[in-house]
């Protein structure tokens, strides 16, 4: 329990940004014995949990949890009074592969405080719920192809104000989907870029929602050219306000979209634009058209996988917890991907369905033949790990890395940040 104890102090200690849980007064510390959180189908599992106050284990702290399958229903829940603020919780096991996560409520003084943990049964065998359509590549081929028919109409502008002395801002951008639409992105450049250099450069995709992209610099600041695109068609250089409104109006849920019309589904533009956001990087003169990565996290994570796929010209991917995955797992009684469209039967048509076969990331991860990087957690409930496993293990190539970080939810720390950086420049040098 003392190694416990100081491996979690240890690990909230080092998280970073992006939607990181905020430091409290009182932790909630909960994790399977196993130090890899993961065990074979029918191995039994126990939960160490600790109700923390200033580090130290809160004597007679009032504790509920429920114990479930990935994203599925309770099969326990219970009150529990923690004597020395510890104690051990019998979880049993799984018979088949997934995850089994325990989710605990301490409250103290009127304020409650939640922790979680989930263990992983033979996960390298779980296997996606979805199916390829028989004309899923004519579909996709002629989705470029029709996109393809529209003049790019590629600009650069410079944003004077986002540069620094190493790197030079542009906001970039080109026309997608139909005539006088455009996609946008924020380019980083090398401020010492000689004329006649040709240079690597890293395509990043974005996350789900609607906000301002402020650039990849320290990349560019190595040498290469960055682009960070939006997806949302509008420019992502404004004031965050104008976001906000965006997000909170015209911009909610996008996500689904049309989903009942795979022809009008709002992603089939998207994949299509973010192929094309590649060819744009192989256009410009200062890039190297046989040096192209992607990369991205959350939807970013699945827009790097159906832009590997869908262009050619991209040599590598790097992807944190790729949503979009194994979109109709909760129609097979486990985890789906984001956004979760047939959770509880919630939107689950036959034409919804259908729509998703088009769109799930996991058949293009089927078709990946490119190096691929891949980071997740098993605490992530956004992007669940029954979903990105299941992408995961779809990828055929040998040339494949996997990080599992298990305690993580839905953000990474910098050792990973860090990890990715480093494998796409070491591809792409």
């Amino acid at each position: 329990m003392r190694r416990f104890l100081l491996s979690l102090a240890l690990v909230i200690m080092a998280v970073c940004s992006h939607a990181q849980p905020k430091k409290t007064i009182v932790t909630v510390a909960v994790a399977p014995e196993n130090a890899d959180w993961q065990y074979a189908c029918g191995e039994k599992v126990t939960f160490d949990l600790s109700v923390l106050k200033a580090g130290v284990p809160l004597d007679g702290a009032e504790v509920y949890y429920e114990i479930s399958e990935d994203m599925q229903e309770p099969l326990k829940k219970e009150n529990l009074t923690l004597k020395s603020g510890t104690a051990q919780i019998n979880a049993g096991t799984m018979k088949k592969p997934g995850f089994l996560r325990i989710r605990v409520w301490a409250t103290h003084e009127g304020v409650r405080y939640y922790g979680l943990a989930t263990a992983g049964f033979d996960i390298d065998k779980i296997e996606p719920t979805t199916t390829v359509p028989e004309d899923f590549d004519e579909f996709w081929a002629k989705a470029l192809a029709d996109n393809n028919k529209l003049p790019m109409l590629p600009q650069l502008e410079l944003v004077p104000e986002k540069c620094t002395p190493k790197v030079n801002v542009y906001l970039a951008s080109f026309q997608n989907l139909r005539k006088g639409c455009r996609m946008y992105g924020t380019m980083c450049v090398p401020a010492d870029m000689k004329p006649g250099d040709k240079l690597p450069a890293i395509l990043i995709v974005p996350g789900a929602g609607c906000r301002a992209r402020t650039g990849f610099y320290a990349e560019a600041e190595q040498g290469f050219v960055t682009l960070e695109m939006g997806i949302n068609h509008i420019p992502t250089v404004m004031d965050d306000e104008i976001y906000a409104q965006l997000k909170a109006g015209m911009m909610a849920e996008y996500q689904f979209y049309n989903m009942d019309d795979k022809n009008k589904y709002v992603y089939k533009g998207i994949y299509a634009g973010c192929a094309r956001a590649v060819d744009f990087l192989a256009g410009l003169d200062f890039v190297d058209p046989e040096r192209i990565g992607v990369t991205g996290g959350s939807q970013g994570g699945a827009l790097s996988i159906t832009t590997a796929v869908l262009n050619p010209k991209v040599k590598c991917l790097a992807a944190f917890y790729p949503a979009l995955s194994d979109l109709t797992g909760y129609l097979y009684g486990r985890g789906g991907g984001w956004p979760h469209a047939f959770r509880n039967g919630y939107m689950a048509t036959k034409e919804r369905i259908e729509t998703s076969r088009y769109y799930d990331v996991v058949n293009f991860a089927r078709k990946v033949n490119v190096p691929a990087f891949v980071s997740y957690g098993f605490n992530d409930m956004v992007c669940c790990p029954t979903s990105t496993t299941a992408a995961y293990n779809a990828i055929p190539t040998a040339d494949k890395e996997r990080w599992i970080v298990p305690e993580i939810e839905h953000w990474t720390y910098p050792e990973q940040n860090a990890a990715r950086s480093k494998w796409m420049m070491d591809h792409l040098k």
